[in-house]
């Protein structure tokens, strides 16, 4: 029994099962200790890969999310007058920003900063408050100032660099230079033509900022490409001669009640502009026409402005009698008259459907070219015209410059609207040769009687005389392109025909003590826009001419667009052409020349009979 008992029990003992806690605690602690070293040996590997590998890759997406490279602006260049005044200039300013996201004490701040910025606290405060990420406060803040709010801790406040374009004479010669946008580019004039070059060549400075595009507090910016300063423009104008013609024009046109007025001056044999007036007078009533756009600022007389197209360049008018010069130019040119030359003038002709008469009613007349000419007689005019022929008239309004855009590429200048073979009618016999068909911007009958001037030979304008670089140099644009449009003979008899229309004829008004004159007036109907018929008491009164006629040294034209107290061109133009002339010639020490020419006897010129 012993035995058995002993057995049994050691039977019993050994097959009892163990405590299933006491197994698998090792085995769970095993496995949790493996999971946990393979996550390290992964998060291990990916650290390897995250700051060896690829670490070049996330430090410049890291960079990324606050690093901007930023254009900078060059300086813009300067505009100069022919010796060297300053029209326009860009000053370098200091533009103070804020991220008001990170100020969080708008008023505090502002009081701090009102006196350095040089805004009212009341309203810096308002500007602090904003939320929007960039407010600007002042872009106009000098340089110095603009540093010392730099070298100052002030959370949420940046100063960048930034210019402002002024304009140190005023508005003279607004309509020539034009003006520039809110971001600086040019927006008219040679300020838009020549925007490339004023503008110069942008710079990329790269720097730390927020989200809202402002500097991060004490980051440093570096320079990628360095901002190129623009080239500057020495211009032909003589701001001296430009504020006598602007004012001289201005105090007309309100005289007047005209509506606007052009008066250019030119060097005869350089082709220069030595001024160019393109004013508006805002307290004449525009009518059918439309508004002229105006800079609006006065020149210094009161309602008269800038215009902000430079109406010499981008107007086109029937000039009416001073056209005439083409077609008498054209007589000469082919031999079929000379001064002397009779011709039996009638009151009035009908020539293809339509009817037209001189300006003051006569019996008919027997006059010679010159006295024609002198008279701006129509039909007197139709008479040499008829000799010259169709294609005589075409051919000297091309030779003489007209319905051809200059070299100068004004912004916006017209090429002028001419008839040509394919469209002539019958009656444009008549209509052309006394200026009523073609209609043409002032510059180019400037350009026409400056052919005159100057021995027949067509000299192209010029606006721009030089390039001014960085650095102080200068370098002169090409000369003006030249071309023969008339022989000397015919040319020397225009110019004495021209005179006798000054001392004898319509133009008396242009006589200048001293100095011989040249010239022809013009008071021409304007046509109604879209309709057969024209503006009821309307006119473009004119003048153009040149001097001293005997060696003529500068040649001018003045047209004053609908003038109301008198219409006619030798009342209303010819005295400005006079005046601003005299002043010229005097202001180039032009010497008098001494000349004596006899006026036409007998003549009995009246000063209304150049209407056409």
């Amino acid at each position: 029994m012993s035995q058995h008992y002993t057995s049994t029990h050691f039977r019993t003992r050994t097959q009892r099962e163990p405590p299933r806690r006491e197994v698998s605690r090792p085995r769970r602690l095993l496995m949790l200790r493996s999971v946990l070293a393979l996550a390290f040996v992964a998060l291990g590997v990916r650290l390897f890969f995250i700051q060896v590998v690829d670490h070049a890759r996330y430090a410049a997406l890291s960079a990324g999310q606050v690093r901007v490279d930023r254009t900078t602006t060059a300086l813009r260049a300067g505009i100069y007058d022919r010796h060297g005044q300053i029209l326009a200039v860009s000053r370098p300013t200091s533009m103070v920003i804020s991220d008001d996201f990170q100020i969080t004490h708008p008023a505090q701040e502002a009081q701090a900063l009102s006196a350095l910025v040089q805004v009212p606290v009341k309203k810096l405060t308002a500007l602090l408050s904003e939320r929007n990420g960039y407010v600007i406060l002042n872009d106009q803040l000098d340089l110095t100032a603009g540093r010392k709010i730099s070298s100052m801790v002030f959370p949420g406040i940046v100063v960048q660099n930034s210019s402002v374009r002024t304009y140190p004479n005023g508005p003279i010669a607004t309509s020539v230079i034009g003006g520039v946008n809110g971001s600086g580019a040019g927006s008219a004039g040679l300020e838009y033509q020549y925007q490339t070059l004023l503008a110069g060549q942008t710079g990329v400075t790269r720097e730390m900022v927020s989200a809202s595009g402002v500097n991060l507090p004490a980051s440093l910016s570096k320079v990628i490409r360095r901002a190129l300063p623009g080239v500057g423009l020495e211009l032909t104008l003589d701001t001296s001669l430009q504020y006598v013609a602007e004012h001289v024009l201005a105090r007309q046109l309100t005289a007047t009640h005209a509506l606007s007025g052009v008066a250019i001056v030119m060097d005869v044999k350089t082709g220069e502009i030595l001024a160019d007036a393109s004013l508006v007078n805002t307290q004449t009533k525009a009518g059918v026409l439309g508004p002229v756009p105006a800079w609006g600022t006065d020149v210094g007389v009161a309602g008269v402005q800038q215009t902000i197209n430079n109406l010499a360049f981008s107007q086109t008018y029937e000039p009416g009698s001073v056209f005439k010069v083409v077609t008498f130019s054209a007589a000469l040119q082919l031999g079929l008259i000379t001064p002397s030359t009779v011709f039996t003038v009638p009151n009035s002709v009908t020539v293809g459907g339509r009817f037209f008469h001189d300006a003051e009613r006569h019996a008919t007349e027997h006059l010679t070219a010159t006295q024609v000419l002198a008279l701006s007689s129509n039909i007197g005019t139709y008479e040499v015209g008829k000799l010259v022929g169709e294609s005589g008239l075409l051919a000297q309004v091309q030779r003489l410059g007209f319905g051809q855009t200059t070299p100068v590429n004004f912004p916006g200048e017209s090429p002028g609207l001419l008839v040509n073979a394919a469209t002539w009618y019958a009656s444009d016999q008549v209509a052309l040769p006394i200026g009523q068909v073609d209609a043409v911007p002032p510059m180019q009958v400037l350009d026409a009687y400056n052919t005159i001037a100057n021995g027949g030979i067509f000299v192209e304008p010029k606006l721009v005389r030089g390039l001014v670089y960085a650095n102080g140099a200068l370098k002169a644009t090409a000369r003006s392109g030249q071309r023969v449009a008339l022989s000397p003979r015919a040319d020397a008899t225009m110019v004495k025909m021209l005179e006798q229309v000054v001392l004898s004829g319509t133009g008396t008004n242009a006589i200048i003590p001293g100095y011989s004159v040249a010239g022809k007036t013009g008071t021409a109907t304007m046509p109604y826009p879209g309709k057969d018929k024209l503006l009821i008491g309307q006119y473009n009164a004119s003048f153009v001419g040149f001097a001293p006629a005997n060696a003529p040294v500068l040649s001018m034209i003045v047209v004053v667009e609908r003038p109301q107290t008198t219409i006619f061109g030798g009342a209303v133009a010819a005295p400005i052409f006079q005046t601003v002339m005299s002043y010229a010639l005097h202001h180039y020490g032009i010497p008098s020349n001494g000349t004596i020419v006899k006026p036409l006897k007998g003549l009995g010129a009246s000063i209304a009979s150049d209407v056409t």
